[in-house]
């Protein structure tokens, strides 16, 4: 064309939990029976929504007012009634209007890195959920500034690195933090949380806290969500029914802004993001007026207490799995339903293979491991998929340099589950001894 079309971000964005799919998907059609280890969606696992949450759908279903616009921000008595969760801890207040809703959080990032100024970058983890990494390389046109998330201290984040990033790089104009982690399962005690807001104080920083799986934490770990310490500091919490509930369908998530009338330039780019919502109009009526019935039921805390123990039980019997295998880092996951493990440094190289048994699916991944580009982590993931049809995602897609793959805990038939893990031990095992 005779005017350059592309955005200066678009090689930012990847998103290979979901292009792992494609590869996957031509095995099945070579023959291979998949388990679909790579995406975080529940439902898809065979999680069964329970009758009286259905029930409460339905009814609403039934009220015309859920087939109309809700206001921008989203509906007013659920604002109110988040607000009010919100206050009644008595660490910070808000109102209804510090409240937007979006069409998922996929939506809300987009439009919290999309609306900042392009030089002002926003210090991201690695490793690091694709979607927020992507987002903000994208809207700058760079790669993503990063601060370690390290794996020999629980994938806790390292704070001096962390002050590093933003002492010697002035763009730095925020602070992502993701807790619980995805990709790594990670949950930050209050200190590290603290440590961080500390920093952006000091650095007249604001802060992203993307806290979506806050209220599945298991293994006997604490958190607080950054509401309860975030003192004057401007932030934004991202919070979302997709994964909690769970109902990823129903695209519905939502921001709480902290402190916006502390900082005037904060305030003019929180109003720019009301802004841009309002051209789309809204966001997604029915989950918004459904939310606050399905969370004040009687057998919300039960059924999610329900998910929350299998989460842990399943997250012990990985770890069990993986622990003594040499060759690789893996810490037990203590929060949301992933966990990511790091295969030593040297360990991998370019001649290592797995045996597969159908011609036709070694030919194909033969092929795509040929590629001067495929990273070492990756050479393994397929592997790995065409030798036994467990698909996990590269641990290289996630931000960092670090080699490994990062899997979920939703397979709901434990057997099958074992099996799973089993099997991801006994490949690394021979993968890593095959050259």
């Amino acid at each position: 064309m005779r005017t350059d079309i592309v955005h200066i971000g678009a090689g930012e964005l990847t998103y290979e939990i979901r292009n792992i799919v494609n590869v996957g998907q031509k095995l099945q059609e070579l023959g291979m029976e998949t388990h679909w280890e790579n995406i975080g969606d529940p439902v898809a696992k065979g999680e069964k929504i329970p009758l009286w949450m259905k029930e409460i759908v339905a009814d609403f279903v039934m009220q015309d007012a859920t087939y109309g616009y809700c206001p921008t921000r989203g509906m007013l008595a659920t604002r109110q009634f988040i607000a009010k969760q919100v206050n009644d801890r008595g660490r910070v207040q808000i109102g209804p209007d510090d409240i937007l809703f979006f069409n998922g959080l996929g939506d809300a990032i987009s439009k919290i890195f999309g609306f900042l100024r392009r030089t002002a970058r926003v210090v991201v983890p690695t490793p690091s959920y694709t979607t927020h990494s992507s987002a903000e390389a994208a809207h700058a046109g760079d790669r993503p500034v990063t601060y370690i998330l390290d794996p020999d201290n629980n994938w806790y984040p390292d704070l001096d690195d962390l002050e590093k990033r933003i002492k010697y790089n002035p763009a730095v104009a925020g602070i992502l933090i993701i807790n619980p982690d995805n990709p790594t399962g990670a949950v930050y005690p209050e200190s590290i949380l603290q440590g961080m807001i500390d920093l952006a104080r000091k650095y007249d920083l604001f802060v992203i806290c993307d806290e979506v799986y806050h209220h599945i934490v298991y293994n006997g770990k604490k958190t607080v969500p950054i509401s309860d310490i975030i003192g004057d500091v401007p932030a934004i919490a991202m919070r979302g029914v997709s994964k909690e509930m769970p109902w990823p369908g129903s695209r519905c998530g939502w921001i709480e802004v902290y402190n916006s009338d502390k900082d005037p330039m904060f305030k003019k780019y929180v109003d720019s993001i009301l802004n841009a919502k309002m051209t789309e109009v809204c966001s997604t009526t029915l989950p918004q007026m459904a939310f606050p019935s399905l969370v004040s039921h009687p057998e919300y805390p039960v059924y999610l207490q329900e998910r929350i123990a299998r989460y842990e039980r399943y997250s012990n019997i990985a770890y069990d799995c993986l622990k003594k295998v040499a060759g690789i880092k893996v810490n037990r996951t203590n929060g949301a339903f992933y966990m990511s493990v790091v295969f030593e440094e040297g360990v991998l190289n370019h001649q290592q293979t797995l045996a597969i048994d159908n011609v036709a699916v070694k030919e194909h991944i033969e092929k795509l491991v040929s590629a001067s580009n495929v990273s070492l982590d990756k050479r393994f993931v397929y592997y790995l998929l065409a030798a036994t049809g467990i698909c996990v995602v590269p641990l290289t897609s996630f931000a960092t340099e670090l080699q490994g793959f990062r899997t979920t805990l939703l397979e709901r038939e434990e057997e099958t589950f074992k099996m799973i893990f089993n099997s991801m031990a006994e490949k690394i095992k021979e993968y890593l001894a095959s050259a």
